[in-house]
């Protein structure tokens, strides 16, 4: 086959995937619009609940992220745990001012050592279960306990996980890792589900009763992996119960200061989904129409046609981002950006099929095969 052929094949190829993906953008506003009209229970019965909020070091507005924990229009008991291993953790200052300026809450520093086991966010969460109080217990956040609560007392439930969106504190780098978030990970979730492709649980919220927890095997279970809220929701769904995620948001705060710091975290986030679901992920080739409709553009020398299926790749994710923000109810000024946005999202794609070292909190890690983590040098403390 002469190489001119081969450029037509590849052109064909580029072609159809860039479609697929407009397609897809458009489906994925659909499924967007009709999960903003959903609405969730809230809970007519108020057991006690114990928070539990693993610390390391101070990010851009810690303080008000920890105090959105403590102000909830929840009226049962509310324990507050924040476990930190590192007796200098300059998150300390922000735990203690927040329990002084909260005299009456139930709110308590967690010092404890590292546990055994690589994931530290788990070691961190196994520290602090000997100070549980309360039958259910929450990591993670505003008048979200009521619903959280309402969700884990239907039948059949075990765990209950929350959808969450960027928020940017500042700055270009926090900016385009919300936008990861909200016109990415977001829409693909939403559809997953829909789907029944996807069997999620998510870090920002992992709510269950203390009987679940045991069932399951407690934290320590979970010490090895990267993906320790998916093995969690997994390990419950084993069980026989369901995982349910209600139909609202949660915010993760996104504070990334330098390109540097965003391409190591979106790389670990797309390892962590690879290991969870390799096909799955593969799969995700279809979420990139931009890339590939450039791609076939440059291939056939910018032509009206190449041309036209860029311009409809731009279009069609713009659709999908517009109803993003309305559903997320944010303004939207990040238009300009989405491009650079997609394109960026590509080169991560298409790194997290070579990366096999992540870094986590300044400490760095190799993935095994069976999603396990192994140290790479000595922990940073």
């Amino acid at each position: 086959m002469s190489i001119g052929a081969y450029t037509g094949w590849l052109v064909m190829v580029c072609f159809a995937v860039a479609m697929a993906g407009c397609a897809y953008a458009l489906g994925a506003a659909v499924v967007t619009r009709r999960f903003a009209t959903a609405s969730a229970a809230v809970a007519a019965s108020f057991p006690g609940v114990t928070i539990l909020k693993p610390l390391r070091g101070a990010e851009a507005g810690l303080y008000d992220n920890l105090a959105s924990f403590c102000n909830q229009s929840y009226p049962g008991p509310v324990q507050v745990l924040f476990g930190v291993q590192d007796p200098a953790d300059v998150a300390i200052a922000a735990v203690n001012r927040l329990i002084a300026d909260s005299p009456g809450r139930d709110l308590e520093l967690v010092r404890h050592s590292r546990a055994g086991g690589p994931n530290p966010k788990v070691a961190n969460l196994v520290g602090m279960q000997g100070h549980i109080r309360h039958d259910i217990d929450i990591a993670v956040a505003q008048d979200y306990l009521s619903k959280t609560v309402a969700a884990l007392y239907r039948p059949n439930v075990g765990l209950v996980t929350c959808l969450y969106r960027g928020s940017a504190r500042a700055g270009l780098w926090a900016r385009l890792e919300s936008m990861a978030i909200d016109y990415h990970f977001l829409p693909d979730v939403l559809v997953g589900v829909r789907l029944g492709l996807a069997r999620p649980c998510f870090g920002s919220t992992i709510a269950l009763r203390r009987e679940t927890l045991v069932a399951i095997g407690g934290f320590e279970a979970f010490l090895g992996y990267l993906a320790d809220d998916y093995a969690m929701g997994d390990a419950v769904r084993t069980a026989g119960m369901q995982v349910a995620i209600p139909p609202f948001i949660v915010a993760h705060s996104c504070s990334e200061r330098s390109a540097g710091e965003l391409l190591r975290h979106e790389l670990r986030w797309a390892r962590t989904v690879r290991a969870i679901s390799p096909l799955g992920y593969a799969g995700l080739v279809i979420t990139h129409p931009l890339p590939f409709a450039l791609l076939a553009a440059w291939l056939m020398g910018f032509g009206a046609l190449s041309l036209g299926v860029v311009a409809a790749s731009i279009a069609c994710r713009l659709v999908l981002q517009v109803q993003v923000d309305h559903t997320l109810r944010v303004s939207f000024n990040r238009w300009w950006l989405g491009p650079v946005r997609d394109l960026l999202s590509f080169v991560i794609y298409v790194a997290g099929f070579f990366v096999s070292v992540v870094t986590w909190r300044g400490d760095r890690y190799k993935l095994q095969a069976d999603g396990t983590l192994m140290p790479v040098g000595e922990p940073k403390t």
